[in-house]
């Protein structure tokens, strides 16, 4: 089997929830807990997480789930920031992919994650990408090959831009579930009232 990391991206400021939106409470722990719990209930073993924003806060709700914590200093820069970061990081640890996946999608299960990852040991060459809402978008799978080309990520666009500029080497993987970004306190309530 390819050795895969997941990356979580959790370093954002929050500025549009108006509080620190990785620690909201979801299903008896938090957001980003809840993130975390089913990364590592997936087939891979190997969950790191990018903190930036309110890190030390974070960390310490999360020093119990045995995760690599990895600081993104330029955080405020934006999300591609945290990829680049993360990317650099791991690119160390030899993998052979890594799937991204973000802190406030709450409707992401670890049986999704392992149905991207089926997806991606058929297709070991492409770039595994969520379809929800007619877009593409994380989580998705990168291969090696793929790494360097985002490093070059700029800005708060994260690895929405580079999906829309490959599609001819992308697989998107339909999913019944509905991955909404949780960003404003409405958004917050709509999800608690489900």
């Amino acid at each position: 089997m390819k050795k895969t990391a997941i990356l979580i991206l959790a370093a954002g400021s929050s500025s549009r929830m108006g509080t620190i939106k990785q620690l909201l409470p979801y299903q008896n722990t938090t957001l980003l807990e809840w993130a975390i719990e089913q990364a590592k209930k997936s087939n891979t073993k190997n969950v790191f997480c990018v903190l930036g924003a309110n890190r030390e806060t974070i960390e310490k709700q999360i020093s119990k789930k045995d995760i690599e914590i990895i600081y993104n200093p330029n955080h405020q820069e934006g999300l591609s920031t945290s990829i680049v970061n993360g990317i650099k990081y791991l690119q160390a640890k030899e993998f052979d992919s890594i799937l991204i996946m973000l802190a406030d999608q709450p409707h992401v299960t670890f049986e999704y994650l392992n149905k991207l990852f089926k997806i991606s040991e058929e297709n070991p060459s492409k770039i595994i990408a969520s379809n929800y809402q007619d877009k593409i978008g994380v989580p998705a799978i990168f291969p090696k090959k793929y790494f360097n080309e985002l490093l070059n990520l700029k800005g708060d666009q994260g690895a929405k831009v580079f999906l829309q500029k490959h599609p001819d080497i992308i697989i998107e993987a339909n999913t019944p579930l509905n991955l909404i970004d949780i960003d404003t306190p409405d958004d917050y309530q709509h999800l608690l009232k489900q």
